[in-house]
């Protein structure tokens, strides 16, 4: 009996990963149909832009003086912009923070104009900002919210982690149901593909 008990116990390990692979999965397409129904948004954290903040002499309208995408960072929006597409949304309503290595995610997605929006601008270095810009991005999402477009919006991980509580990875997508002028985090997409 000891025997039977333990070679049972032995299959069900071995068959657990394939479901939790297969919840996982379910789960990921979940939230991506769910960036179409009107009641969700995509807060992306910008594609991986090596350091942290920005340099002292950081001026918005230069990107010279700014932290940037890496080559690496650069693959890796386009790539996001691909499973998007592998998963049925070729065109989205795009806002992004003014800052360079947001608007290059942006548009590395290539799912359509990008439109730059102040409210979306980091806040690491003025936290006294925070309040407004989260104020300003719900009142965005109010708006710019409808069912069969997807509202993706790419800017900082302060911006996100005020918004959500999560602190995200560079290029993770926080999936956010709208609730009137609330937002709530529902779940996350890696801004690498899950093996």
């Amino acid at each position: 009996m000891r025997s039977l008990t333990r070679t049972l116990f032995i299959l069900v390990l071995l068959q657990a990963p394939a479901g939790v692979a297969a919840e996982g999965a379910a789960a990921q397409s979940r939230l991506w149909a769910a960036l179409l129904d009107g009641r969700h948004v995509a807060l992306m954290r910008h594609a991986t832009a090596p350091g942290i903040g920005d340099p002292a002499n950081f001026r918005v309208d230069d990107c010279r003086t700014q932290r940037n995408l890496s080559e690496a960072g650069r693959r890796q929006a386009q790539a996001i912009g691909e499973r998007f597409r592998a998963n049925g949304i070729s065109r989205a309503a795009v806002f992004s923070s003014q800052w360079c290595r947001c608007l290059d995610t942006a548009r590395l997605l290539r799912l359509g104009e990008v439109t730059p929006f102040a409210g979306l601008n980091s806040f690491f270095r003025d936290g006294g900002r925070e309040a407004a810009s989260s104020a300003a991005v719900r009142a965005l999402v109010a708006r710019e919210s409808r069912p069969g477009r997807a509202l993706v919006l790419v800017t900082h991980q302060v911006n996100i982690t005020a918004l959500s509580g999560v602190d995200p990875a560079p290029g993770e997508i926080v999936v956010m149901r709208v609730e009137g002028n609330a937002l709530e985090a529902v779940g996350s997409l890696r801004g690498e593909p899950e093996n």
